[in-house]
């Protein structure tokens, strides 16, 4: 194991930019059996555990941090989507209250073929509190749902409420591991935190993890045609764009892998500044908790 070495030291020595991740052959609303069953179970059994994605909008949760969640649970384990605004304001062209269910309804409906479950706050979309009050709920989520690993915004935004979550979860993260923090359910700690690659989330952005989705990609993109703006109705292609990009990512994915079956598709990922870069063969793996590099 390597030690006292910056990041780019670390990067530098593995020859990659990131590490490489194969795949062998305001109150919550859960949907039906899949949050707090998923979360009993998943503290309940040895191997992967419950991967929480936590987006401003249902948008990002299910096209930035998708096929993260997807192949989660294609290798046994348990996904969720939660999201802290129900994205009503997406359209122009219809009324926000429809929108807004029309979101809903589609996330639902594209988390169920995934294989996940979904969860909401009903923060107001564009007006995301950065509060107490905003990270005391997704606290009290974490407690709830229980996950392994949570993937979120990266900070580096132009979008307001992208930034809002970013700070709402890395503090609700630290409340929720805090059993002076007394809430209704007692304290858990998350082992993991990821950021998405997300269009909007680009300043600063620095992945660090390649991990291989190809498995999950067609399904994926069958889940996410479920949604009213995936192929351009409120003016940019979010299909063209993460289509593509899990292209792009699992090119550079591949660089120096043997098989030609991996890393067909990938999605990038990025640690905590402070981390170093790691290899394994799973987000499960004990091999990127905490701060240890290879």
């Amino acid at each position: 194991m390597m030690k006292n070495h910056s990041r780019r030291d670390v990067l530098k020595e593995l020859g990659l930019g990131a590490a490489v991740f194969s795949v062998g052959t305001g109150s919550a609303r859960p949907e039906s059996g899949s949050a707090e069953e998923s979360a009993e179970t998943g503290n309940a059994k040895s191997g992967p555990g419950m991967l929480m994605a936590i987006a401003a909008h249902p948008g990002d949760a299910l096209f930035a941090m998708g096929l993260a969640t997807a192949r989660q649970v294609s290798t046994g384990g348990r996904g969720i989507f939660f999201n802290l605004t129900h994205g009503e304001h997406g359209n122009p062209d219809i009324a926000p209250v429809k929108y807004g269910e029309m979101q809903v309804t589609a996330t639902d409906k594209a988390a169920k073929m995934l294989g996940a479950g979904t969860g909401y706050l009903s923060y107001p979309d564009g007006e995301l509190p950065d509060n107490e009050e905003a990270r005391f709920a997704v606290c009290d989520a974490i407690r709830q749902h229980k996950p392994e690993i949570i993937i979120t915004h990266w900070k580096g935004s132009y979008h307001k409420d992208h930034r809002a979550c970013y700070n709402i979860v890395n503090d609700a993260i630290f409340y929720a591991g805090l059993p002076g923090i007394k809430r209704k359910l007692p304290a858990h700690s998350v082992s993991k935190l990821l950021f998405a690659d997300n269009w909007e989330d680009a300043e600063g952005f620095r992945q660090d993890i390649y991990l291989d989705v190809s498995n999950v990609f067609s399904r994926w993109v069958e889940a996410c045609a479920v949604f009213p703006m995936w192929q351009g109705e409120t003016g940019f292609h979010y299909d063209d764009y993460y289509k593509s990009l899990a292209v792009v990512r699992g090119s550079l994915g591949k660089i120096g892998e043997k098989d030609p079956r991996r890393f067909k598709y990938a999605v990038a990922l990025m640690s905590p500044p402070d981390y170093g870069a790691r290899r394994t063969e799973s987000l499960s793996s004990p091999a990127i908790t905490g701060q240890s590099t290879i």
